[in-house]
């Protein structure tokens, strides 16, 4: 039996507010255009253009992005500890 395609949108380091605003204005038509099943962004960076906090998190949430990976930066605010600790749809670095 023939498996179904999986559509995923890729989305590089979003950064700070500035690309947070893009995420939220583009996305959505982006969405709509190509019906993705799956978009996975690199939230690391989008908190002042250094790690991500839970208010950034769910900022790229709501705008249509389902999960979230991390690198070297994503714990550079304090805040990050608790909510990765909680948050499922944020990809840890294996080193975390």
């Amino acid at each position: 039996m023939p498996s179904k395609a999986v559509r995923l949108i890729l989305i590089g380091d979003v950064v700070g507010r500035g690309g947070r605003k893009f995420v939220r204005t583009v996305l959505p038509l982006v969405r709509a255009k190509f019906a993705p099943d799956v978009v996975i962004a690199n939230g690391e960076n989008s908190a002042g253009g250094l790690g991500v906090i839970k208010r950034t998190a769910d900022e790229l949430f709501e705008a249509g992005i389902n999960v979230l990976t991390g690198g070297n930066h994503i714990w550079d605010k304090k805040e990050a500890l608790e909510l990765l600790k909680t948050e499922q749809r944020i990809l840890k670095p294996l080193n975390y």
